[in-house]
């Protein structure tokens, strides 16, 4: 049976111990922060751009975006068993970010949704390849005491590049009288800076040839992840299927009377709450353990999807942002974390990979569980359905427990 994870870190005078973290996680954080930035500022235009400039169906627009999210999730795997076997996990994260940067020109350039879709292929694409070796290169870099901090400060980092291209979104189509080409060509910026960053600035960890695995995916390989690394997915997948869209939190909100320009506040208030937690949580973490938190998250989750189902007002639904935002801080961080430290660490590209691949079709399914619920209840039923799961997933959590602090 697989040994409980064990709490290595020791005090160092601060919390959040920053001096201890290596500086390539700081850069790979900086690195997802930039990314992001140049990603929502384009996502969060591009079905007004498709519908209003290019004439595009809405029908058309969940298609595409559907498309994108699965490539996303069937390439992390391959990606991540792919480093595993190079013993190359930066050099594969830098193709990814390459990718995803260079189609960042393709949408001002694009007279067409054939161009559109091309374009969000090869940025999903590019974000498949470089997810799970990104995660594993993490945890190669950082010392297993404060491996939840290092998984904490990349996801605060993310976040909050995730919370500013909206806002920048916003402020530069204001300024330039909701010119959406200008906007996007202002976005291809931070993406080439963060390929630039990842080239240049993280290294390559050497490897030894023995530590590289000659065939990641094969069943004998996969059979050496023991039992903790399969209930930590198995768990994370009953988890995600109560974790659907955030696009529901906009029809929410929608729903109680936001105006319409101020639905996306919503998205705003749950990415700086989750920003703010997600560090602190992951230090946390490494000091008292990941177990207690992570059930703390899954609580969170199930309260904020009650204040969701039955709150009326602009101020609970702003309430039941906030909530899950901190339960994504609790949560995230926490099961990367969890996903390296029961993972041999020659298969650590593989185990992301396979826990990115499982939780993304988890999530697929989500959203289309809430989608039927919404159209058929209501959004009460769409948010009590997501309580019932959560309550399922902490209902199997102390199975976890024997293998995680």
């Amino acid at each position: 049976m697989a040994q409980p994870v064990q709490d290595t870190a020791k005090g160092s005078g601060s919390f959040l111990r920053w001096r201890e973290i290596p500086g390539s996680v700081w850069t790979l954080g900086f690195v997802s922060l930039l990314m992001d930035v140049s990603s929502e500022t384009i996502h969060a235009l591009l079905p007004l751009y498709l519908v209003s400039v290019l004439g595009t169906s809405t029908l058309t627009v969940g298609v595409i975006e559907g498309i994108a999210e699965a490539t996303t999730s069937i390439v992390k795997i391959f990606s991540g068993a792919l480093s595993d076997r190079l013993g190359k996990r930066k050099l594969l994260a830098t193709v990814g970010y390459g990718l995803a940067a260079l189609s960042k020109p393709v949408f001002p350039l694009a007279t067409s949704i054939t161009w559109i879709v091309g374009a969000r292929f090869i940025d999903r694409i590019g974000k498949g390849i470089r997810g799970s070796p990104r995660d594993a290169l993490i945890a190669d870099l950082t010392p297993a005491g404060i491996r939840g901090g290092a998984f904490g400060l990349r996801q605060s980092l993310d976040t909050v590049g995730a919370a500013l291209g909206p806002l920048l979104a916003v402020v530069f189509m204001m300024a330039t009288a909701n010119d959406f080409i200008f906007v996007f060509w202002i976005a291809v910026v931070p993406a080439f800076l963060s390929f630039a960053l990842i080239a240049f600035f993280v290294p390559e960890p050497d490897r030894p040839a023995a530590a590289r695995v000659r065939s990641p995916l094969a069943p004998a390989e996969l059979r050496r992840f023991g039992a903790a690394y399969w209930w930590v997915v198995g768990v994370a997948t009953v988890f995600t299927l109560a974790r659907f869209s955030e696009a529901f939190l906009l029809l929410r909100a929608q729903s109680v009377g936001f105006s319409l320009a101020f639905v996306p506040t919503i998205m705003l208030v749950m990415n700086i709450v989750y920003a703010s937690a997600a560090w602190p949580v992951g230090a946390l973490s490494d000091k008292i353990g990941r177990y207690g938190l992570l059930a703390g998250g899954f609580s969170v989750l199930a309260v904020a999807d009650l204040v969701l189902a039955f709150g009326s007002s602009v101020l609970a639904v702003a309430a039941g942002g906030a909530l899950w935002g901190l339960h994504m801080g609790l949560t995230q961080g926490l099961l990367a974390s969890l996903v390296a430290d029961t993972a041999p660490a020659e298969l650590r590209g593989t185990a992301f990979g396979m826990f990115n691949l499982v939780t993304g079709m988890a999530t697929l399914a989500a959203s289309i569980i809430a989608g039927a619920l919404w159209d058929a209840i209501g959004p009460t039923g769409t948010f009590l359905a997501g309580t019932a799961f959560t309550l399922i997933a902490l209902s199997i959590l102390p199975a976890v427990r024997r293998f995680v602090r």
